[in-house]
């Protein structure tokens, strides 16, 4: 079955993302990575609600550090560059807009359902691992963190075990 969506070329795409990841170590000092910026939101809504907790709890409190405004933190503004970054991808490929891409087979319900899960098995996956696919994979596959090697090779590998599993839902 042949789609009508057109995709960036993976490989200009590749390329891209290295250049932002090169951009990013020789601006910031430091690599790619979007849990942070979920954590550092995650403890901001935490110390509006719950000030008091925030400050007792030693991994909340330093994950707060000195910063009261969840602006303070560069990756916050770097996942709103990943928003921004998508959105301008799907336009140049003629593909902005609001769908759910499924199967006949499978509801929209399901299929939302399915992706709220795995985003959530992966955030709470992030937290357990320390990092990111982004930061794990590409910041520490980058400086040939072994530790960064072994996850992707995991991720792979369970990526392509559980595939088994799912194939009828996209067939």
């Amino acid at each position: 079955m042949e789609r009508s969506e057109q995709f960036w070329n993976p490989y200009l795409a590749g390329i891209a993302l290295g250049l932002v990841l090169l951009s990013t170590f020789l601006v910031m000092g430091k690599g790619l990575g979007a849990s942070g910026a979920a954590n550092r939101f995650g403890v901001f809504v935490a110390g509006i609600v719950a000030p008091s907790h925030v400050a007792a709890n030693p991994n909340l409190a330093a994950a707060r550090g000195d910063r009261a405004n969840v602006l303070d933190d560069w990756l916050v503004f770097e996942v709103l560059g990943v928003f921004l970054g998508g959105a301008l991808g799907a336009i140049t490929a003629g593909r902005f807009g609001a769908k759910v891409i499924r199967n006949a087979r499978t509801s929209v319900a399901k299929r939302l359902a399915f992706a709220f899960g795995g985003g959530l098995l992966m955030g709470l996956a992030a937290r357990a691992a320390r990092g990111c696919t982004s930061g794990q994979a590409l910041s520490g596959g980058a400086v040939l963190s072994a530790g960064a090697w072994i996850f992707m090779l995991s991720v792979f590998a369970g990526g392509y075990a559980f595939a088994w599993f799912m194939r009828r839902q996209w067939s």
